[in-house]
């Protein structure tokens, strides 16, 4: 069985926001790829495993 993706909502400011989603799109990468990067990245920083699937966006 597939694992379905899961949402995460996070509150950050809104200027914060148009920063990061201008420098996304300026290195031609959506804001949500690099924020599975960062959340890989940290997991694998701690030592956490964890499944990847094999119906996730590629990076």
């Amino acid at each position: 069985m597939e694992d379905k993706p899961a949402r995460l909502t996070v509150l950050i400011d809104a200027e914060k926001k148009k920063a990061f989603e201008q420098l996304c799109a300026s290195q031609d990468i959506t804001a949500s790829q690099v924020v599975r990067q960062l959340i890989r990245d940290y997991l694998a920083k701690h030592g956490v495993s964890y499944t990847g699937t094999a119906s996730a966006q590629p990076e």
